[in-house]
């Protein structure tokens, strides 16, 4: 059985002072990461003390490109089917995700995806991964 992408709705993200900076650079076609001042190190998901060494954090663009590191199709928790995944991002970090654009059930770990925004409500852009 192949289970193609379909488009879902999406919601408006809870947009606070923590995450704005975020929203505002998907709006745009950016996908953005936290890196400590301190130690360099960058983490998802954005916070403003680093959770390493609890430093102060800064925005920095990422790659937007990554692999698959663990990929479920989910099928019973709505209409339209969808993928959920871990990427890491070339940069080392992991982060939470769906995986559109794609046969669904063609996903592997170790798949090489890119980001892609998808529209949601509000005028908001939602990053996720498509294979690369």
């Amino acid at each position: 059985m192949t289970t193609m992408y379909q488009e879902r709705p999406l919601g408006a993200p809870i947009v606070d002072a923590a995450t704005e900076a975020y929203w505002s650079a998907a709006k745009e076609g950016v996908l953005r990461i936290k890196r400590c001042t301190a130690c360099a190190k960058l983490h998802w998901y954005p916070r403003a003390l680093c959770p390493y060494c609890l430093g102060d954090t800064e925005w920095v663009d990422a790659s937007g490109k990554g692999t698959i590191y663990s990929v479920s199709v989910t099928r019973r928790a709505g209409p339209i089917p969808y993928a959920l995944a871990y990427v890491t991002l070339d940069e080392g970090l992991t982060m939470l995700t769906n995986i559109v654009d794609c046969d669904l059930d063609g996903l592997r770990i170790g798949d090489r995806v890119e980001v892609s925004f998808k529209p949601a409500e509000g005028g908001f852009a939602i990053p996720m991964f498509k294979p690369a």
